[in-house]
C-alpha cells in the first residue's frame, strides 16, 4: 500500500494488553493522545490532530477515528475499552478521497472480528494490583447458512490512582462496561450485510489533578500562588506530585454513555464493489469536577453536561484493481447535533483568589455566582469523493484523487448570569462579569472546498515500493463555542464567532520493503505538512476586549521521519523497533496568549518559532518475544516477551512555558505465559516496570495565580491474565 500506514493485530493488542487508545501509544510512536477527562480528549498523528487543551464542539478533528468503517466524531470513545478487535490500522497524513469524513492528520481504523459461520468464542480475564479486573468475552456461530451472529462484552474496574485526603477516596479509577451485537447475513458470494449494535458506559469518579509546581509570575507577589495560599490559610496535600494526593472538594464525576447501531453492506456489481455504510450513534457526557484542582471554594461547581446525536451516511463503487485504470468513487453525508448545558459556581473564597486582595474583604462579590449555558449546535456536511488508479506498468502506478467538500455549521449559545453580591454598584458589576458574564448570540458558517492529491509508486523489486505524495487538504472551518470577547459597547464581537478553515500542503516519501523470504520488513517514511490558518486560541485586541478566544494562527509547520522496523530471525523468535522524528512549530503566530510566568505583564506574545504542544520531538517503541516449544504438543510453548516505549519531553502548554515542560520518559513491559494448542493462553505482566515518574499532561490553575497541576502517568502494574479460544 502505497502509504504511510501501520497495523496492530488483535493478537499484539491482546498480548501487550492494549486495550484503549491511551495504550496504543506506547506501540506507535506517531501517536499522541490526551485527556483531561473523556470530553476534554483528542487524538494526534505527528502533533497534528486537535488543539492541545482546547476543547471546543464548534471545530472539526484532524483524526479520524473509525469503527467497521462508520465515523466516530466524539473523541471521547476513544476513552473506551477495544471491544473484540481483529486489527487496528494507523494511516498517517491527510486522508479524504478514499472514504468518509475529511481528515488532515489521519485516521485509525479499527476492525471488529465478524461473526463466523463456525461456531468459535473466546473469554479473557486479568486481575492485577490497584484492584484491577478486567473480563472479556465473545461468542459467535451460525444460525443458519446464510445468517451469523456475534456477541461480545467486556467490562473494567481499577482503583483510583490518586488519593483524595479531602473524601478519603481514590480518585481517576476505571469503571467501564461494554457490549457489542453483530449480524451477518450473506445470501450470496455477491451480495451481505452487517447489522452491528452497540453500547458503552464508563462512571469513574474522576478527573482530578494534583500540585505539581508554582511558576512565578510578574503579578504582584499578594496575586501569587504562595500568598493566596498563605492568606487562606491553606497547604496542598503534598508537593511532590508522586505522592499521588490531591484535596479536591468538588464533587468529581465522568459518567458517558455512548452506542448507536450501523448497517455496512456490500455488493459485487459489474466490476467492482458496492459499498454502503449507514450508522447512527450518540453520546450522552454527564459531569463534574474541581475547576480549580485545590482544597478551596474557589469554584465549587463546574460541571457541562452534554449530548449529541450523529447520523452518517456513504456509499462507495470500487473496481476490482485488474484494469489498467481503476477506480474509488464515493459520496458521504453527515448530521451531528449536540445540546450542551454548563454550571459554573463560584464559591467563599473567588473574591480573594480571582480579585485580589483588594476583595477579599468582600467574600459575597463572587460567593454564588452563578453562569448558566446552553448551546445547541447543528453540524451539517455533504462530499463527493473519489481517486483514480492508473496502472502505467507493472510497476508503476500514479494515483490522483479529488474531493468536494461542503460543511454548515449552526449555533445558539446563550449564558445567564445569578447569584453573587446584591445590589453591586458599578464597578463591583464590572468585577462580578469579568469573572462570569450573561452572553448570547446566533452564528451561521458554511464554505466548500475542493482539495485533492496524487500519489506516485514504483515497485524497483518484488519486495521493494516507493512513493511520493502531494496532498492538497483543509480542515473545515467552525464556530466559537465557548463564549466571545466583547466589542467596545459590551455586546459580543461576532466578527469573532466563526473561525476559518485550515489550508494544509501535505508532501511525503516512503519507501517499503520486505527481506529473507518476508521475515523482515523495514519501512521508512519522510513528510513535511504546511498549515495556514491554523485553528487555536488567540488574543487580538480588534475585535474588542483583549482576551483569548478561538481563532487562527498564520502558519505551522510540522516535519519529520518515521521507521519501522521488524524481523523473525529464528523460527521462535520475533523483534520488532519504532521511530519517529517530529519537528513540529508555529511558524508564524504573532498573537497568541501569553504562558503562565508572563501573567501580569504582555497580554499578548509572538510565538512564532516556537514547539507546538503535545510533541515529542523523538519517540520510540521497541520489543520482541521469544517462545520455547515445551515438546508435549505442537504448538504449547512458553514465552517471553518484552515492550518498551520511549518519548522525550515536550510543551504541555500552547504557547511553551519554562515551568510547563512534561519531561521524558521511557516505560518497560514485560510478560512471561504458557500457551497450548488448543487455546489456552496464561501469563503474567508488568507494566511501567520500573515504576517511572511521568506526567501524561500538564496545566496551569485559572486565575493565573501560578499553580501548575497535572495528571501523573500509571504507576508500576501487575497481574496475571487467563484466556481461551475455543
Amino acid at each position: 500500500m502505497p502509504l504511510a500506514v501501520s497495523v496492530v493485530g488483535g493478537k499484539q493488542l491482546e498480548a501487550t494488553g492494549t486495550y484503549n487508545v491511551s495504550r496504543l501509544t506506547q506501540l506507535q510512536p506517531s501517536v499522541q493522545y490526551f485527556a483531561s477527562n473523556p470530553r476534554n480528549s483528542n487524538i494526534n498523528i505527528r502533533g497534528l490532530g486537535a488543539p492541545f487543551g482546547l476543547t471546543n464542539d464548534g471545530i472539526e478533528q484532524g483524526v479520524g477515528l473509525y469503527i467497521d468503517q462508520v465515523y466516530y466524531s466524539r473523541p471521547a470513545a476513544a476513552s473506551f475499552d477495544f471491544i473484540d478487535i481483529d486489527r487496528i490500522e494507523v494511516l498517517r497524513g491527510p486522508q479524504g478521497t478514499l472514504y468518509g469524513k475529511n481528515t488532515t492528520a489521519g485516521a485509525l481504523n479499527i476492525t471488529t472480528r465478524r461473526p463466523s459461520f463456525q461456531t468459535e468464542g473466546r473469554f479473557e480475564l486479568s486481575a492485577g494490583n490497584l484492584d484491577f479486573v478486567q473480563a472479556k468475552g465473545s461468542i459467535s456461530g451460525p444460525f443458519s447458512d446464510t445468517l451469523a451472529g456475534r456477541l461480545a462484552v467486556t467490562a473494567t474496574t481499577r482503583r483510583g490512582t490518586l488519593y483524595n485526603v479531602h473524601t478519603g477516596r481514590w480518585v481517576n479509577g476505571q469503571r467501564n462496561i461494554g457490549a457489542r451485537g453483530s449480524l451477518f447475513f450473506k445470501p450470496s458470494d455477491r451480495f451481505d450485510l452487517l447489522l452491528s449494535a452497540d453500547f458503552n458506559r464508563q462512571s469513574p469518579e474522576c478527573c482530578a489533578q494534583l500540585f505539581v509546581r508554582v511558576a512565578p509570575t510578574l503579578r504582584n507577589a499578594n496575586r501569587q500562588f504562595e500568598s493566596l495560599a498563605a492568606a487562606s490559610g491553606y497547604a496542598v496535600p503534598s508537593r511532590d506530585p508522586f505522592d499521588r494526593l490531591v484535596d479536591n472538594d468538588s464533587t468529581l464525576k465522568a459518567t458517558q454513555n455512548f452506542g448507536g447501531l450501523s448497517l455496512l453492506g456490500e455488493l459485487r456489481l459489474g466490476g467492482g464493489t458496492l459499498t454502503s455504510v449507514t450508522a447512527w450513534r450518540f453520546w450522552d457526557w454527564y459531569p463534574s469536577s474541581d475547576r480549580d484542582f485545590i482544597g478551596l471554594p474557589i469554584t465549587t461547581v463546574s460541571a457541562n453536561p452534554s449530548k449529541q446525536r450523529q447520523l452518517t451516511q456513504e456509499f462507495r463503487y470500487a473496481s476490482n484493481g485488474k484494469h489498467r485504470i481503476d477506480y474509488v468513487l464515493g459520496a458521504f453525508a453527515y448530521r451531528q447535533v449536540i445540546d450542551s448545558t454548563g454550571i459554573q459556581e463560584q464559591g467563599s473564597a473567588a473574591s480573594l483568589w480571582l480579585l485580589g486582595p483588594a476583595s477579599a474583604n468582600i467574600p459575597a462579590l463572587l460567593n454564588g455566582l452563578r453562569q448558566e449555558t446552553r448551546i445547541h449546535f447543528e453540524n451539517n456536511s455533504l462530499a463527493a469523493f473519489g481517486q483514480l488508479t492508473w496502472n502505467v506498468t507493472d510497476t508503476l502506478r500514479v494515483q490522483p484523487g479529488l474531493r468536494l467538500n461542503w460543511d454548515s455549521k449552526k449555533a445558539d449559545y446563550n449564558a445567564v448570569m445569578s447569584g453573587g453580591l446584591a445590589n453591586p454598584t458599578a464597578a463591583q458589576a464590572a468585577l462580578m462579569r469579568s469573572i462570569l458574564a450573561p452572553q448570547a448570540y446566533n452564528v451561521n458558517f458554511s464554505a466548500s472546498n475542493l482539495t485533492g492529491d496524487i500519489n506516485v509508486s514504483w515497485k524497483p523489486a518484488k519486495d521493494v515500493l516507493v512513493y511520493a505524495t502531494y496532498a492538497k487538504a483543509f480542515k473545515s472551518g467552525g464556530v466559537n463555542l465557548s463564549g466571545l470577547p466583547a466589542d467596545a459597547a459590551g455586546n459580543p464581537a461576532l466578527s469573532a464567532a466563526t473561525v476559518k478553515p485550515e489550508s494544509v500542503n501535505h508532501l511525503e516519501a516512503g519507501l517499503k520493503t520486505e527481506w529473507f523470504a518476508n521475515r523482515a520488513r523495514l519501512n521508512l517514511a519522510a513528510f513535511r505538512t504546511d498549515i495556514g490558518d491554523y485553528q487555536a486560541t488567540v488574543v487580538n485586541g480588534s475585535v474588542g476586549v483583549l482576551r483569548g478566544y478561538l481563532a487562527n494562527a498564520k502558519k505551522v509547520r510540522v516535519q519529520g521521519l518515521e521507521a519501522e522496523f521488524s524481523v523473525t530471525p529464528v523460527r521462535h523468535l520475533s523483534l520488532y523497533a519504532n521511530g519517529a522524528y517530529v519537528d513540529a512549530k508555529y511558524v508564524s503566530f504573532a498573537d497568541a496568549p501569553c504562558p503562565v510566568e508572563l501573567t501580569g505583564g504582555p497580554q499578548v506574545c509572538d510565538i512564532s518559532g516556537q514547539r507546538l504542544p503535545g510533541v515529542s520531538k523523538y519517540s520510540a517503541s521497541w520489543g520482541g518475544e521469544f517462545a520455547v516449544p515445551t515438546g508435549r504438543k505442537a504448538g504449547d510453548e512458553a514465552y517471553l516477551g518484552t515492550d518498551w516505549s520511549y518519548r522525550s519531553s515536550f510543551s504541555s502548554s500552547p504557547s511553551p512555558s519554562l515551568y510547563m515542560w512534561a519531561p521524558g520518559t521511557t516505560l518497560a513491559s514485560f510478560r512471561l505465559g504458557y500457551r497450548t494448542a488448543g487455546g489456552w493462553n496464561a501469563f503474567a505482566w508488568v507494566r511501567n516496570a520500573f515504576d517511572a515518574h511521568y506526567f501524561d499532561f500538564l496545566t496551569a490553575q485559572p486565575g493565573n495565580t501560578g499553580l501548575i497541576v497535572g495528571q501523573p502517568g500509571d504507576p508500576r502494574t501487575y497481574g496475571v491474565t487467563l484466556s481461551k479460544r475455543f
